[in-house]
Parts: structure tokens; sequence; C-alpha cells
């Protein structure tokens, strides 16, 4: 049944669509009579699908970064925690604006990455070499013609792979890339670009990384009176990782449309790095054996003038071994995932400034698994999405509302109920001057999450009766731009900031139980967000030298309301730090490029829900220093990069009992053909 005040949004939202009808009637009368307001429209429907603007790195910046994954790159952006269990093993996921990992939306391509069995989506595994943009968005994306699924999310992650380009006459593009580093990492890679015609293209690429994992650590450990129990040295040898990457696509463009077919496949074998407690410091034993596939086809094309169509399908095969031979009970059980995702979006112009549109999602998941008494789940997901977008004048306005029908089937034990939910969400943008440099905007949105197979149906620790997450967002900023053509070194700036509530009902909290791939579930009955963003930007030109800073800093308050009578009754949930932020310089001079990174991340408190001082977790930083130069030969390019990771030789921990990685390097070369 829908609430009360879902049923009110929806009378808020029917109200606002007819009172943009009355306007656009109303202003059609008068742009029949002055034709100077046409143009105006004209001009600012250049901009018309860009409400909010999206956290973005694409191009050399990627490149440039000191990071060996999407996970590594991430971190720049504001209002994100990144959990990353240690060394190159082990597992990285992202959390933005605390509201949980499985609330992140991660699109690859445009389809979304996904796991049912516990929602999270390992970000270590994808590697940058052929990602050409990386897109952060809260709340979503700024455009109504997109899956059903984009909706769904209470913030997005897009990785836009790198599509072939040719220059000239040119039909063959190889790049070939080696990395080597300090933590014995052997890592080739290349890519193969091949022009088939002048419409259809093709791409293969494949990467290998091998690494016996083992870096120094310090571990230090006091009492609740302060003394001090451990304080040392020791090395992680259980973080080795041996892992194949390979990729193809083909990629055709129609008359008013496109298409594209794409193959991923990454097989890894690693070990699982281990919670440093109880004087574990060189024990072996905990591996997985990872092999994911998926195919994925898209389908654009106008069909009409005023209409636009796309299809998506998906499906992806997941097999995940896991073998415990330290603890007192051993375990090796496997697990496969399958999934069938189709999707059909359309768009329809009602007039140059009011789009509407309608899509359909299905997806099909089912999880198998060698345990006793395994329930043995299939899920059916439908989801409908109607979304609209109008301009008028130096007014944006987007209003969606997504449909979630879930139904379940088990073979053993109880199933959990079907979910029907409608959830809706608007999203305003107002420039209140003529220059456009100055935007306002602000959004709501209401989502929901359903719990993951794990959550409901594991062995040990799932229950089917477990409550669904429920997030209500609100959030409220303004972005600036200035560029200067005529000033020969201030070139120009970029500034974003976000002031932003989240409420989170039925918060569920999953933290790895002794390893990392048993997790233990956590429900808290409210919780409530208070943050901020703010990102700066800015270009500068000192004779030769470009120069491009970047800082992001990110406030947030996320406390427990659950229950008056607990003892962390409105303390700070478990790994939101009140501060964090990056710094980011970048340089060029002729072929030469020199990158500076700083990374901080303020204290926190562990998974023990107390904030008391026994449960702090000091705050961590690292400085990060590169150097790249470009050679060219005849008509192709070398390119050297070499690293300095942690230059300070910071010891710190992402997450408790799992230290990161000290002072470290690494050497990149690539050849371009």
């Amino acid at each position: 049944m829908v609430s009360k005040f879902t049923s009110g949004c929806y009378k808020v939202i029917i109200t606002i669509f007819v009172l943009m009808a009355q306007l656009y009637i109303s202003q059609t009368r008068k742009d029949s009579i002055k034709e100077k307001s046409i143009k105006a429209v004209n001009i600012y429907k250049k901009n018309f699908k860009e409400i909010l603007p999206a956290q973005k790195l694409s191009g050399e910046q990627l490149e440039r970064l000191n990071s060996q994954s999407v996970a590594d790159a991430l971190r720049y952006f504001s209002g994100v925690q990144i959990k990353d269990y240690g060394g190159i093993g082990g597992m990285k996921t992202i959390n933005i604006r605390s509201l949980g990992s499985q609330h992140v939306g991660v699109f690859y391509d445009g389809i979304q990455l996904g796991n049912a069995q516990n929602g999270l989506v390992d970000l270590g595994r994808f590697s940058l070499d052929d990602i050409e943009e990386i897109s952060l968005y809260n709340g979503q994306k700024s455009e109504i013609f997109q899956p059903a699924k984009d909706f769904g999310s209470s913030g997005s992650i897009y990785l836009q792979p790198k599509t072939p380009s040719f220059k000239g006459n040119q039909k063959t593009n190889f790049v070939i890339r080696l990395k080597n580093s300090s933590i014995d990492l052997f890592n080739p890679s290349f890519r193969l670009e091949q022009k088939i015609s002048d419409r259809v293209s093709a791409s293969f690429s494949s990467e290998f990384m091998q690494s016996d994992g083992v870096y120094k650590y310090r571990y230090s450990r006091k009492y609740p009176d302060g003394a001090i129990a451990y304080d040392t040295i020791f090395k992680r040898v259980d973080s080795d990782i041996k892992a194949k990457r390979f990729e193809t696509s083909v990629n055709g463009t129609l008359n008013n449309g496109n298409w594209n077919v794409r193959g991923y496949g990454y097989l890894s074998n690693r070990g699982i790095p281990g919670a440093i407690v109880n004087n574990r410091f060189d024990a072996r034993g905990q591996r997985m054996v990872d092999e994911n596939y998926f195919v994925q086809a898209n389908f654009r094309k106008k069909i009409f003038p005023k209409f636009e169509t796309q299809f998506k399908a998906k499906f992806a095969y997941d097999y995940t071994k896991y073998v415990d031979t330290v603890s007192s009970i051993k375990i090796q059980n496997q697990y496969i995932q399958k999934e069938l995702y189709l999707s059909s979006s359309n768009l329809y112009s009602i007039t140059p400034n009011w789009d509407v549109s309608a899509s359909v999602d299905f997806q099909y998941n089912t999880l198998d698994a060698d345990l006793r008494q395994f329930s043995y789940p299939t899920r059916y997901t439908s989801l409908v999405a109607f979304a609209t977008t109008y301009q008028w004048n130096r007014f944006k306005f987007l209003g969606s509302v997504l449909g979630t029908f879930v139904h379940e089937k088990v073979e053993l034990n109880t199933k959990a109920p079907d979910k029907t939910e409608w959830t809706p969400a608007a999203f305003l943008s107002y420039q209140p001057f003529d220059s456009k440099d100055f935007t306002v905007r602000g959004f709501y949105k209401r989502i929901f999450r359903m719990p993951t197979f794990n959550d409901l149906y594991y062995t040990l620790i799932g229950s089917s009766s477990l409550r669904p997450e429920f997030t209500e967002q609100y959030d409220l900023g303004f972005t600036y731009q200035k560029f200067y053509d005529n000033n020969n070194f201030f070139k120009g700036f970029y500034v974003k900031v976000d002031g932003y509530f989240n409420q989170v009902k039925d918060k569920i909290i999953a933290s790895p139980n002794g390893s990392m791939f048993r997790w233990t579930m956590q429900n808290l009955d409210y919780v409530e967000i208070l943050g901020a963003d703010v990102n700066i930007q800015a270009e500068l030109q000192v004779g030769k030298v470009k120069i491009k800073p970047l800082l992001s800093y990110t406030y947030q308050s996320a406390r427990d309301f659950s229950d008056r009578e607990e003892s962390f009754f409105g303390d700070q949930i478990p790994y939101t730090p009140w501060h964090s932020g990056t710094f980011t310089l970048m340089a060029d001079y002729k072929d030469w490029a020199f990158n500076y990174s700083f990374i901080y991340v303020g204290e926190r408190y562990d998974i023990n829900q107390n904030n008391i001082a026994v449960n702090h977790i000091q705050p961590w930083y690292t400085h990060d220093l590169s150097i790249q130069k470009k050679f060219n030969w005849k008509s192709h390019q070398f390119k050297a990069s070499f690293e300095v990771n942690n230059v300070l030789n910071q010891y710190y921990e992402v997450v408790l009992s799992y230290p990161m990685p000290g002072r470290f390097f690494k050497l990149i070369l690539s050849y371009t053909l």
C-alpha cells in the first residue's frame, strides 16, 4: 500500500506537471508575438539536460593520478568514502554520503554492474587502462532518457570505457603498457582498436596482473588505560593476486542512432587479507577464486523527429570459490550467480523545452551454493519509470517516479515477501543572472533498496524477514564558473558547493566477520546524515607551464538515532569521518607532466557503535607524486611515468585491523602505434 507521504508526493508532482503545461501554453502565446524570446530559449537549450553537475575525471587526468584501479581514482571525489581492506588483493567498495555501498549504482558502459548476493561491487577489479571517464552523480543522472535502473540508486557512478577513434586515414590503434612496482607487481596490458568500415569499429584489450602482495606495515594498539599493547613492524603476506582481464567491443553508428556489443571477463586467484588481530601477523590460508563474465548490448535510434528509443540487454555469470583453512572450522564454499537484464527506454519531445520518458526494465537473478540447507533463491525484479524535464527561461525541472516490483522463489526455507514500492524524485535548477555563470539547484529523492540474498538467505546470518532500507535525500547547492580569455595568468575557475540532509530508515550495516568473505549484518532503525561537499578547480598559466589545482572537501555528521535507551544514541555511525578532503596539483610543461596529490581522512570510529576512546580510529593522510615524459619517434609515441605513493611512508588503516602499504614506487611504460 502506498503511504500517505508518497501519495502526497505524487499529488505535488502531478500539480507541478499541470502548472508547467499552463506555463508552456502561456509562454507559447507570448513567443508567437516576441521572436526574441524564442532565440533566448534556444541559447539555454544547449545546457538543457544538465541540472545537477557531476564530478568527473577523464582522459589524461585519470592517467596522471596515482591510481591502480577505479576505486583509487574515486578517492578524489567529495562525499565519497572508500573501504579498502588492504593490499592489491583486498576488496575495495564505495560509499556515497554515508548511505551505504548497496545504495551506490555502478554502471559500466551504461548498464549497471550487479551483485545480488551481497550488493557490493568490487571496484578493485576494474582497471583504468580502458576507462575514458568516471562520473559521480548524487541522487541520479540529470537525464530522463535512460533505463529505469538508473533512477533506482541514491548515488551513481558511471564508468565509460574508451570508444575507438581514428585520426585521418588511420585504421588501427595499438597501445601496450607495462607497470611494475616495489610491491613485486608485474602488470602488462594492451589495447587494440580496428576500424572495420566508416560506421563500424571494434576493440580488444587484455591485462594480466600478478603480485605477491608482500608489504611492510606497522601494528600499533593501546590498552584502554593508554598503555601500549603492541607497536611493531610486520609484513603482510596474505594479499597475493594473479588476475586476468579481457574485454572486447563492437561499435556502430546508424542514421540518427548507434549500437554496440561488449564482452567482459575477469578471472582472479587471490589471497584474502585477514584482519590483524589476536597476534595473527603472518597467517595464510584464506583464498578466493573469481570468474566474472558478462555480455551486454545497446541499441539507440531516433525513430521520428520527436521520438527516440533505446534497448539494452545483458547476461552475467559470476563464479566464486572461497577457501578458509585457517579457521577452526575448515570452509570451502562455491557460489554461482546468474543475471539476465532487459530494458526499453523511450523519449518524446513535446516541445523543444519539454521532454517526457517512459522506461521498463526486467531483471532475473539466481544464486546457487554448495551450503547445507541453502535456500537457492531466485528473484524477479520489474521496474517502471516515468520522468519529465521542462525548461522555462532560466528555470529547469526534472521529475521522476520509479515503481519497483520484486517477487522471489526459494527451494528451501521461507522466502521474503513480495515488494511493491513507488518512489519519487524532483530536481530543480535556476540561473538568476544573464551570464549563466552562477546556478542554484536542489533536489529531493526517496528511494528503496531491497535486501540482498546474503541479507535474506545466508545460512548462518540471513533473515527472510529483514526490513528493507528507505532513504530520503535533500540537497541544496550552487555552482559558479568563470573563464578569462584575455588573462595571461588566470584562465578560469569552477566552484561547486552542496549542503545535504539524508534520512535512512532501517539502515543495514555490513562488516566482515573475521574475514572479507563472511559478513555480519546490523540493522539501525534510523540514521540522520548532515553534510557539505565543496569542489574547487582552477586553471593557471605561468609562462609555458599550465597549472591545474583541484580541491575537494567533505563534512559529514552521520548519527544513529535508533533507540534512546542505547548508550550509542546520537553517536557517529561506524567509519564515517567528520572531515575528509583531497588536494591535487597538475602541471604541464612541453612533453613533461607533474602531479602531486594529498588525501586526508579524519578521525572516526570502528564497527563497535559506541563513540568511546577504545573504538577511536586516528586520522590518516598520504602524499603521492608522479612525473611523466612523452617521447615521439617517427609517428609513434612512448610515455614513461614514475610514481611515488605514500611519500612520507605513513602507516595507516582505512578499515581497522587491515593495514595499508607504506611507501612504494611504480614505473609505467606505454607505447602507442
